[in-house]
């Protein structure tokens, strides 16, 4: 539901459905156990955000999720990696179908993530940046022990910032350079970019993490935005004028969390590849999706300790993810036989 302007300017469709899973079930929804599905796509780069809050803060037992496939069509996403292409819990082959149930005339995106009340069937928000803040704040009676806090009150106004420049610029600025409609528009998006990264590069020369010295919803933001980028961004949105691994604070800075448990086993490269490929046939009309770029380098050695830092705080890593949540062999980053 995004468009381009008649200046060729993108502009994201941010009219998500506002409603809110509390801990007073103020909006009608109040938190417990076992009664929604996080549905979500690990191709995605907003519902990746929520994949990884929701195991760092240990939420496996309490938020059950659902995993559509990489691809979808103008409907929604489908539930076809599941074995009767319906999810096991809804009952339902589209996302569409939780969406319309609510909302019967429902015209916006059909967005993952999406939260969706698991005993009426119906969608309850698909806010992908209110649905991390509030698993951390909202949920935090049922987070594991030694969960760690990803939006500390103390710092949420520098949180808050960080991510408002980060959204603009970063994560939603590599989509206003891949939509782009004019070679201006274009230009525009890219300069604002790579102006921001190198902005960012000089902030974590100094610092572990983005607000300090321990991981924070923040970091989270900008990771997802990372992972994609020599995979996808770099040649599919035309944001070319240095790769990832080409930025030496920040391939360090995102070498370090992927190798932080809670981030890099989340991440599926084959499913990121074929979604941004094969979906988006505007941009790559043959639906290729290339075999590039080698991955091994997300496991080696980044050197960031030495900036001191406690990626938990005061709390612990995550557990291993659970067996039916583990990224399938081969679609995450590997070792080649001479880094062993």
């Amino acid at each position: 539901m995004s468009y381009v302007s008649t200046a060729g300017e993108f502009t994201r469709d941010q009219r998500y459905i506002a409603t809110r899973i509390t801990a007073d079930g103020r909006d009608g929804y109040p938190v417990e156990p076992g009664r929604y599905r996080l549905i979500v796509s690990r191709a995605c780069p907003w519902a990746n955000r929520a994949i990884i809050v929701r195991r760092l803060l240990g939420l496996e037992d309490v938020l059950s999720m659902g995993v559509a496939g990489p691809t979808h069509d103008e409907r929604s996403w489908t539930f076809d990696l599941d074995p009767d292409q319906r999810d096991p819990v809804l009952g339902i082959e589209r996302l569409q179908e939780a969406f319309r149930k609510r909302f019967p005339e429902y015209d916006k995106g059909i967005t993952v993530p999406a939260m969706v009340d698991v005993p009426t069937g119906q969608v309850v928000t698909n806010d992908f940046a209110q649905i991390t803040l509030d698993l951390s704040s909202e949920w935090r009676e049922f987070h594991r022990p030694g969960a760690p806090e990803l939006y500390p009150a103390d710092k949420r106004e520098e949180i808050d910032k960080v991510n408002k420049f980060v959204f603009a610029d970063v994560n939603n600025g590599v989509y206003r350079a891949g939509f782009a409609g004019s070679q201006d528009a274009y230009e525009k998006a890219y300069h604002r970019l790579f102006d921001r990264l190198d902005k960012l590069s000089e902030l974590l020369a100094g610092q572990r993490y983005l607000a300090g010295d321990t991981i924070t919803e923040a970091d989270v933001r900008l990771f997802t935005t990372l992972a994609r980028f020599d995979p996808v961004y770099h040649g599919h949105f035309k944001c070319n004028r240095s790769k990832l691994t080409e930025m030496p604070v920040l391939w360090a800075y995102a070498r370090d969390l992927f190798q932080t448990p809670g981030f890099g086993d989340t991440i599926d490269f084959t499913h990121i590849k074929r979604h941004y490929y094969e979906v988006h046939r505007d941009i790559n009309p043959s639906g290729i999706v290339p075999l590039g770029p080698d991955l091994s380098g997300w496991l080696t050695e980044h050197g960031r300790e030495k900036l001191g830092g406690r990626p938990f705080g005061d709390g612990t890593p995550p557990p291993p993810p659970k067996d039916a949540e583990v990224v399938p062999p081969g679609h995450g980053a590997t070792i080649q036989p001479e880094l062993l």
